[in-house]
C-alpha cells in the first residue's frame, strides 16, 4: 500500500510508521477467544517493563483517550474521607482539578506558575497544612507550556506524608526515560497514540498492584472507569471488562516491537535530535521560546506569536497542513502561542522539511517574525 506520510508536529496522535498502520489489517476476531487475551497478558507486561516497574506493579488496560486514565486514577485511587492535592501548573493539572470538581472528591488545588516547573516546597507546606491529603496528583509533561515537572522530587515529598503519588505521563511515557520505581511514582498513565506511536483508542495505568487491591475498599465513584473493576477482571479472565479496541491492540503489539528494537535510549536520542532541530529551525527564522530552555521536556516548544500584525496562525497553520505537515495552537492561558512537538516516529530530515514549507509560509503571507517587547 503508498500510504501518505504526514508530518505531525501536534503533541498526538503522532507520526506512525507504515507497519503500525497495516499491522491493524488482520482478521477479524472476536475479543473474547483465548487468543486475544493472551495478547493483551503480554501487552500488559510490556507496558510495565517500558517504566522498570518490579513485581509489585502491574498495568490495567482501557479503551479511551489519556483523559480516560485521569479520570480512573483520581475517582478510584482516594480512600473515602481524604483529599486529593493537585500540583496545578498548567492545563493538564487544570483538568485534574475540573475532574475533581465533576466527581464532587474533596481536593487542593494547588496552582502555580504555568511557565515554570511545579516548587517542590509549595507541596512540602501544601501538605504540611492538610494531614487529610492521602492522593498527590502531577503532571509529568506539561504538554501545553512544554514545562517538565520534578517527578522524583514530589513523589518523595508525598511518600514522606504517607501519600499515594499519581503522575500523568501520557505524554512521557517511552520518551523519555522513566523509571517507576526510582522516580517514587505509584501510578502513572499514558495513551498508546503518543510516546508508543500507536493509534487512538487504547489507554492504560501502570501502577503498583497492592493498592489497587486496597482500593476495593474505596468508594465505588464509577463503573466504567473503575481501576479495581478492570484490574479484578484481567486477572480472573485475561480481559477487559468490556469491548476492547481491537485493532488498536494489534497496532500498539506491533509498535511495541518497534520500540524494543529500536531501544529506550536510542529513542529518546531521536526526539532529542528532533528537538534540537526545532530549536534551531526557529532561532534562524527569528522565534521566541515562552518557556526557558532550563524548563523545557525536550518534547514540545511552545513558540510565541510575533508581533507582525500580518501573522496568522490559521494562515500558517493551513500553509503547512496542505504540504504535509501539522502545527497545534498553544494552550498557556492567555499566552498567544503555537506548538511544535517532537513527538511520533519522525527525525532531523523531517524538522528540515518542515522549516522550509514554514519559510515559505511566512513569505507568501509577508510576516516579518519581530517582537516589540
Amino acid at each position: 500500500m503508498n500510504i501518505k506520510r504526514n508530518i505531525l508536529l501536534n503533541p498526538g496522535p503522532a507520526t506512525t510508521s507504515d507497519t503500525v498502520k497495516l499491522a491493524q489489517v488482520v482478521p477479524d476476531i472476536c475479543p473474547r477467544e483465548r487468543d486475544f487475551a493472551v495478547l493483551m497478558q503480554g501487552l500488559r507486561r510490556d507496558l510495565v517493563r517500558i517504566v522498570h516497574g518490579d513485581e509489585r506493579y502491574t498495568s490495567v488496560l482501557f479503551c479511551g483517550s489519556g483523559t480516560m486514565n485521569m479520570d480512573v486514577c483520581l475517582n478510584s485511587l482516594l480512600p473515602a474521607g481524604k483529599k486529593v492535592l493537585v500540583a496545578n501548573n498548567g492545563a493538564y493539572s487544570a483538568r485534574a482539578v475540573e475532574i475533581c470538581e465533576a466527581y464532587g472528591l474533596p481536593h487542593v488545588n494547588l496552582r502555580l506558575p504555568v511557565e515554570r516547573p511545579v516548587d517542590v516546597d509549595a507541596v512540602e507546606r501544601a501538605l504540611a497544612d492538610d494531614p487529610d491529603v492521602a492522593l498527590v496528583y502531577t503532571t509529568h509533561h506539561e504538554t501545553g507550556s512544554g514545562v517538565l515537572n520534578p517527578i522524583r522530587e514530589i513523589g518523595a515529598a508525598a511518600h514522606r506524608r504517607g501519600c499515594t503519588f499519581v503522575v500523568d505521563t501520557t505524554s512521557t511515557y517511552a520518551m523519555r526515560p522513566i523509571n517507576i520505581v526510582e522516580d517514587n511514582v505509584d501510578f502513572l498513565m499514558a495513551s498508546a497514540q503518543k510516546g508508543l506511536q500507536s493509534m487512538t483508542g487504547l489507554s492504560f495505568v501502570v501502577g503498583r498492584e497492592d493498592k489497587i487491591r486496597e482500593s476495593a475498599a474505596f468508594p465505588r465513584r464509577s463503573y466504567y472507569c473503575n481501576l479495581f473493576l478492570q484490574y479484578d477482571y484481567f486477572e480472573k479472565t485475561g480481559e477487559m471488562h468490556f469491548t476492547p479496541p481491537v485493532q488498536t491492540v494489534y497496532a500498539t503489539l506491533q509498535a511495541l516491537r518497534e520500540y524494543w528494537a529500536e531501544g529506550e535510549e536510542a529513542k529518546w536520542a531521536r526526539h532529542t535530535r528532533v528537538f534540537e532541530a526545532i530549536h534551531r529551525g526557529l532561532a534562524e527564522l527569528g522565534f521566541r521560546d515562552l518557556v526557558r530552555r532550563e524548563y523545557q521536556s525536550g518534547l514540545v516548544v511552545s513558540v510565541c506569536y510575533p508581533d507582525d500584525p500580518n501573522w496568522s496562525f490559521e494562515k500558517v497553520h493551513d500553509y503547512c497542513y496542505e504540504r504535509g505537515f501539522t502545527i497545534y495552537p498553544g494552550k498557556v492561558g492567555s499566552a498567544r502561542t503555537f506548538r511544535l512537538c517532537a513527538l511520533g516516529q519522525i527525525d532531523e530530515p523531517d524538522i528540515a522539511a518542515f522549516f522550509k514549507v514554514l519559510k515559505a509560509a511566512l513569505q507568501e503571507y509577508k510576516i516579518e517574525v519581530r517582537y516589540n517587547g
